[in-house]
C-alpha cells in the first residue's frame, strides 16, 4: 500500500547491519515515523509496546526478532529463550506462537552456524507469504461484497479496530476486500469505529486516506444506531485468533458491532489468514483474553492546539479500571470467515472445507 503515495511495508529488513525497520504506530496518525529493531529487546519491547500490532504483523516481527537474537549466538540455549521470550509478549494473537513455532521446526534440526541466516530467510518468507494471504483475501472477500453492492453500485461498510495493511506486512485482512472493491471501481465508503481505549480506529482512517479509500470516523457507540437506521451494507473485521468451531477473537467492542449487525439483518464478515486460525483450540472459551495496563484508559495520547504531542490524564492514578483487549464473537454471529482460500461458513466443517489438511481422525 501507500505511504504519501509511496508503496511501503510496514517491516521491512536491513542487511547491512543486520536490522530491521518498522513503522512505529504508536506514532500516528500524528506522525509518520520509522523505528530500527536490531535486537531481541528491541523486538520485544515494539510488540509489548504496540510499536507494531496486528495479529499477523506481530507473527511476522516475532519471526525476524529469533533471526536477530542468533546473530551473536546460535546454541540451542540462546534460541529456546528468544523463542520463550517473544511468546510471552502477547498472549491472545495466536500468529505469533504461529510463526515462533515455524521458526523452532525449521532452526533445531540445524548445526548453529547455519541458524542465523536460516531464520533470516525463514523470516522473509513468512513475510512474504503474509503478504500474498492478505492479497487472495481481498480478492475472496470483493467476491462477497460485490453482492451487497446491488444495482446501486456503492458499498456502505463498517469495521471495528484497524485490520489494515498496517496490521500486517501489506494489502490487510478486512480491509484488504475494500481496497480490492475501489481498485474495482465500486464506490465504497468505510464507517470506522474509533475503538478504544487504543483507538486503532485512527490508523484505519489514517491508512484509509492514505489510499484515497473515503470514510467518516465514529464513536464506538454509535454503531448500534447506524446500523440499525439501514444503509449499512456489511460490517467487516479482523481476528487475533479463530477457534477451531469459528468462534473469533478480536479486539474488544467487537461482539457488540456483531450483536447489532445481527440485530440489524446486516452481514458480519471476519477476514483472516491461515496464520490466525487456531485449529488446537476447539472453541473460543479457551482463548486466552489479554488484559491491558490500566493507564490506556486512565491517560489520552494526543496534540494540543499548537501541535504539540502530550498525554492528558482523565481518571484519577488510583481509579480501578478494567482493561480487557479482547472479546469473543461466537460463530453463530458471523456471516461468513474470509480467508486465503475463500470463504466458508463460520463452523468447524466450514473451516475444514478450506483446510481439509487439518481434518484428523
Amino acid at each position: 500500500m501507500k505511504v504519501n503515495g509511496k508503496l511501503t511495508r510496514t517491516i521491512w529488513p536491513l542487511a547491512d547491519p543486520r536490522a530491521v525497520d518498522v513503522i512505529d504506530q504508536t506514532a500516528l496518525p500524528y506522525e509518520y515515523r520509522v523505528r530500527r529493531l536490531a535486537s531481541l529487546e528491541d523486538v520485544r519491547h515494539a510488540i509489548c509496546s504496540m510499536q507494531v500490532r496486528g495479529a499477523p504483523l506481530i507473527g511476522v516481527t516475532a519471526a525476524y526478532g529469533v533471526a536477530l537474537a542468533l546473530v551473536p549466538r546460535a546454541d540451542d540455549d540462546t534460541l529456546l529463550a528468544a523463542i520463550a521470550t517473544l511468546a510471552a509478549t502477547r498472549p491472545t494473537a495466536v500468529n505469533l506462537h504461529w510463526a515462533l513455532a515455524r521458526l523452532q521446526a525449521c532452526l533445531t534440526p540445524l548445526a548453529p552456524a547455519l541458524r542465523a541466516e536460516a531464520a533470516w530467510l525463514e523470516a522473509a518468507r513468512i513475510a512474504d507469504e503474509d503478504v500474498e494471504q492478505c492479497r487472495r483475501i481481498g480478492e475472496n472477500g470483493l467476491l462477497l461484497l460485490r453482492s451487497r453492492a446491488g444495482a446501486r453500485g456503492r458499498l456502505d461498510l463498517m469495521t471495528h479496530c484497524n485490520a489494515g495493511w498496517l496490521a500486517t506486512v501489506d494489502y490487510g485482512t478486512a480491509l484488504a476486500p475494500i481496497y480490492a472493491a475501489s481498485a474495482a471501481g465500486i464506490d465504497v465508503h468505510v464507517w470506522v469505529s474509533e475503538t478504544r481505549p487504543r483507538n486503532q480506529g485512527l490508523l484505519t482512517a489514517w491508512e484509509l486516506r492514505q489510499q484515497g479509500v473515503p470514510h467518516t470516523v465514529i464513536a464506538d457507540n454509535a454503531a448500534g444506531v447506524l446500523l440499525a437506521r439501514g444503509g449499512i451494507d456489511a460490517v467487516v473485521v479482523g481476528a487475533d485468533r479463530i477457534a477451531a468451531n469459528g468462534d473469533v477473537a478480536n479486539k474488544v467492542g467487537t461482539w457488540l458491532k456483531a450483536l447489532a449487525a445481527r440485530e440489524a439483518g446486516v452481514p458480519f464478515y471476519v477476514a483472516a489468514p491461515r496464520s490466525t486460525i487456531d485449529f488446537a483450540c476447539p472453541n473460543g472459551e479457551l482463548i486466552p483474553i489479554e488484559e491491558r495496563p490500566a493507564d490506556e484508559l486512565c491517560i489520552v495520547r494526543g496534540h494540543d492546539a499548537a501541535g504539540r504531542p502530550g498525554d492528558l490524564r482523565q481518571l484519577p492514578a488510583d481509579e480501578a479500571v478494567a482493561n480487557p483487549a479482547f472479546d469473543l464473537t461466537p460463530a453463530r454471529l458471523v456471516s461468513a470467515l474470509i480467508s486465503e482460500r475463500g470463504s466458508c461458513p463460520a463452523s468447524g466443517a466450514g473451516l475444514l472445507s478450506l483446510y481439509p489438511e487439518e481434518r484428523h481422525g
